[in-house]
């Protein structure tokens, strides 16, 4: 079985991780036995910090510390806001701006574990994006956060009616098929199933900008775009023509 990260750089106190998508990156509450970042960390490490965390679905990077030392100063530079984190996203539909930032407020849904809406009197939430690449129906964008609520990227694209591919909770959960590409055009062979391109949340923390031990400047790190990724981008080019020029 392929491991499912990778080590993009490491140091005496400082790890930094390409996630797969599909991978918890911390222990489940109800069962943690199920596979996850953390603890497959301490497999290769004897001690690991944990500084922040991706969604099951998301893949990319992530950074975890060696020491204690390097916790506290990794978590204060979460908490301060000064990491520079960026997502690319792969939404339903096509934004009239090409850039554009979201400002609303996001609390806990109630009986709902895990659930986030839009609200006022929420915690303060900031997102910002730009369209990268636009299809008839679908687009690529480029989403940086000021702020790190529970599935803000997720919450706040949805919001605005552009919902990420293949998210259960704020989209339809379908996944990107080629027949959805195509449209009339596709045939499927006797016998055949047909497979998502990308059948998970197709979100990607791409970049992320911290200040290593003993410098005050960001180092940026980056994971590239995962395999189903570059499928369905491949597809969309092929098949759709761009909305916008």
């Amino acid at each position: 079985m392929k491991q499912p990260f990778n080590i993009i750089h490491q140091t005496e106190d400082t790890l930094v991780i390409n996630k797969a998508a599909g991978l918890l990156s911390l222990p489940d509450r109800y069962n943690p036995a199920l596979p996850n970042l953390y603890g497959l960390l301490h497999q290769k490490f004897e001690k690991v910090y944990v500084v922040h965390r991706l969604d099951k679905d998301t893949s990319g990077v992530m950074v975890f510390a060696l020491t204690a030392e390097a916790h506290q100063n990794l978590s204060l530079q979460f908490q301060s806001r000064t990491v520079k984190k960026t997502y690319l996203a792969l939404v339903e539909g096509c934004p009239q701006e090409r850039r554009g930032s979201i400002q609303t407020g996001l609390e806990k849904v109630p009986g709902k574990a895990g659930r986030m809406r839009v609200n006022s009197r929420g915690k303060a939430a900031v997102t910002h994006y730009k369209v990268l690449q636009n299809w008839e129906r679908y687009s690529l964008l480029s989403v940086s956060i000021e702020t790190g609520r529970t599935h803000q990227v997720r919450v706040h694209l949805s919001h605005i009616g552009h919902p990420i591919v293949g998210d259960p909770f704020y989209g339809n959960g379908e996944g990107l098929l080629v027949s959805k590409i195509k449209g009339k055009r596709f045939r499927l062979g006797k016998n055949e199933t047909e497979r998502p391109l990308i059948a998970r949340t197709a979100l990607h923390a791409q970049k992320l900008g911290i200040a290593l031990e003993g410098s005050t400047e960001l180092t940026t790190f980056e994971a590239p775009l995962p395999k189903d990724f570059r499928a369905a981008v491949k597809q969309l080019d092929k098949w759709l023509a761009p909305k916008f020029r």
